[in-house]
């Protein structure tokens, strides 16, 4: 049973996806300082606030964070591109390239007196009635 969960967890799709798990996670939270840290700060540096996450209002006595959830909704768009951009399209390109048909067999032939399209099977020609070589 051992040796089952061994072999589960050193399998290369788990390790894979383990990797990637991780690296997202970083990636994430450098975006999210990125925006809470960078971007953020000079919005509200050019809209003349001190401090944009602390953009809230009250309603009842209930706190309504909007400048976090700006935050939250900029660092998931720069996620969302970046993922898309580096991941998605080439990925998309790599794909399409390899799954490249050839073209198909030609079903037709120009008939060399009328050039009319005629299927390559016909001995004589429907339009010109013109004797095609075999």
């Amino acid at each position: 049973m051992a040796g089952g969960f061994k072999q589960f967890l050193l399998r290369g799709n788990v390790v894979d996806l383990a990797v990637g798990v991780i690296i997202g996670a970083s990636f994430g939270s450098v975006v999210t300082a990125f925006t809470k840290d960078l971007l953020t700060p000079l919005i509200a540096a050019v809209a003349g606030k001190p401090d944009f996450s602390a953009i809230q209002f009250e309603i009842n006595g209930s706190k309504f964070m909007v400048g976090d959830f700006i935050n939250a909704v900029v660092s998931f768009v720069i996620v969302a591109a970046v993922v898309y951009y580096l991941v998605v399209l080439p990925v998309n390109a790599l794909v399409s390239r390899a799954r490249k048909e050839p073209p198909a067999d030609p079903t037709t032939k120009k008939c060399p007196e009328c050039l009319s399209e005629i299927p390559i099977q016909a001995k004589r020609c429907a339009f010109c009635a013109v004797q095609l070589a075999a």
